[in-house]
């Protein structure tokens, strides 16, 4: 007489994974389509033309500007600076300041990065707020 050995009768105690797998897989498409929309950005504020009748004034004394030339010259307030030093000298300044505000004047020749670049050694100097100054014309 034969026995079947590992049959049983009635329900089956498995748990059907089909319906987690369809949820899995709305959530993933979901996630892959909300990703690219979800960018990191920088806050700008656009700066607007002065008036008409304005005139070009000197900037005040404690204003720090850091101009670069189309030749890629830097300039803390007209004083000449390399880019290794560039970090260095705006801890310096900015570390005994209350005022963490800065502008960069620079050449509408230079590529965008370089100062993109001269922002984050900014950044990374303890400024808070980075001006872009505009030519005037």
């Amino acid at each position: 007489m034969a026995m079947a050995v590992g049959t049983t009768k009635g329900p089956k105690s498995d748990i059907n994974i089909t319906p987690y797998i369809d949820i899995l897989l709305v959530l993933l498409i979901i996630f892959m389509v909300i990703t690219p929309v979800r960018q990191m950005d920088l806050e700008v504020k656009v700066p607007q033309p002065p008036p008409e009748d304005a005139k070009a004034l000197p900037p005040p004394p404690d204003v720090i500007v850091v101009s670069m030339s189309e030749f890629a010259q830097l300039a803390i307030n007209q004083e000449p600076v390399s880019i290794a030093e560039l970090g260095p000298r705006l801890l310096e300044i900015y570390s005994a300041r209350a005022n963490k505000n800065m502008f960069i004047s620079a050449s509408a020749k230079l590529p965008y990065g370089d100062v993109v670049k001269i922002i984050d050694i900014a950044k990374g100097a303890g400024v808070i707020d980075v001006g872009l100054l505009t030519e005037l014309r």
